[in-house]
């Protein structure tokens, strides 16, 4: 046998598949890169669809399946909710959530509003309810910026009176506005 020659032929073999793999590894990239950049667009999309989150504070980066989430959300929901919704994405193998959350101004205020007349509106069906010369099962309470609204209806003129001044000494409470009928 001649040694040169199969040396050669050994080394012509090595080289054959080594470009064969380098190929093969060429492709799988090409396919994976591709692959990356349909699941980034899907990503995208279902963020965009959402309409409790702005899609434009979230940028999405895809490598190997995996989705990166960067940028600015409104609260721990929206981050959570930015993530899960990513990962119901087909062929996403996991999210990298490196969202921010910021809350803006507006919205702060407006949760800090809700929860006020949230509180404000339970401490006064709650004194009505506890007080036994009061039907408060029969008066309905709606708070809006310290304003506190009765409806329904009472017995007498007196219960709408007894009902109203319950509300006016209940803390937080600015004005009532007392809509309370009496039975005939």
């Amino acid at each position: 046998m001649n040694y040169p020659k199969a040396k050669f032929l050994a080394s012509a073999f090595l080289l054959a598949a080594s470009a064969h793999t380098l190929a093969d590894n060429e492709s799988d990239w090409k396919n994976q890169s591709i692959n990356d950049a349909w699941l980034d667009g899907k990503s995208e999309a279902t963020l965009l669809l959402s309409p409790n989150l702005n899609n434009f504070t979230i940028d999405t980066l895809v490598k190997n399946g995996e989705v990166t989430l960067r940028g600015n959300v409104d609260s721990e929901i929206h981050k959570h909710l930015a993530e899960e919704l990513v990962l119901s994405v087909e062929g996403v193998t996991s999210v990298n959530n490196q969202l921010k959350v910021a809350p803006d101004t507006y919205a702060t205020d407006a949760i800090l509003d809700e929860m006020q007349n949230t509180k404000t509106e339970s401490l006064v069906k709650a004194r009505l309810l506890m007080d036994t010369e009061v039907s408060g099962t029969s008066i309905e309470v709606e708070v809006n910026q310290g304003a506190v609204i009765l409806s329904g209806t009472v017995s007498s003129s007196a219960e709408r009176e007894l009902a109203q001044a319950i509300a006016e000494n209940t803390s937080d409470v600015e004005k009532v506005i007392n809509n309370l009928q009496i039975a005939s």
